[in-house]
């Protein structure tokens, strides 16, 4: 890849790029994490005592899943002007195995940087851009409440896997 950038561009996009960062750290640890999941738990709900059906914790795969769909989403949105929930065809039924998980995980992964690419300097994050709801918001809120949604779901798959399995997370901060 040719890096574009000059000695006028430096600092130009340091927001674009630390938000990229964050993102990326997202992906690798969402796929740390399905890695280090065995199928036997992949679905599995852990068993809370005391706890109200509302308040359940979601199966690993599910949380992990919802996050990808949070980012497919917002990216898929505004690339490709593809608003739909993706969750709705993330099945589990199809996503079975850690290793199809992670396969899909790069492919958002892959729409993600695509979006990225697009943003030349972090004057674009200020730009209003068309939401589902008919509204327009800047851009970098959305981003901001994008990576947010996905590490809130992160966190519910990381819990979940130390109920299940007791399976110590390193690297991973709950």
């Amino acid at each position: 890849m040719v890096d574009k950038t000059n000695a006028q561009t430096l600092g130009k996009r340091d927001t674009v790029a630390s938000l990229d960062r964050e993102f990326s750290r997202l992906h690798q640890q969402a796929c740390a994490l399905i890695s280090a999941t065995s199928i036997d738990v992949l679905y599995a709900v852990p068993e809370q005592k005391g706890a109200s059906s509302s308040h359940q914790l979601p199966a690993i795969g599910e949380s992990i899943l919802k996050g990808a769909a949070a980012i497919e989403q917002t990216f898929g949105g505004l690339t490709a002007n593809l608003w739909d929930d993706p969750f709705e065809w993330t099945l589990p039924e199809y996503l079975s195995t850690p290793a199809k998980i992670r396969e899909h995980l790069g492919e958002v992964e892959a729409t993600r940087e695509r979006a990225f690419a697009s943003f030349t300097e972090d004057a674009c994050l200020l730009k209003h851009v068309a939401v589902p709801s008919g509204a327009t918001r800047p851009l970098i809120d959305l981003l901001l409440e994008t990576l947010l949604k996905a590490a809130s779901f992160q966190t519910q798959a990381l819990v979940t896997l130390k109920i299940l399995s007791g399976i110590s997370t390193p690297g991973f901060i709950i």
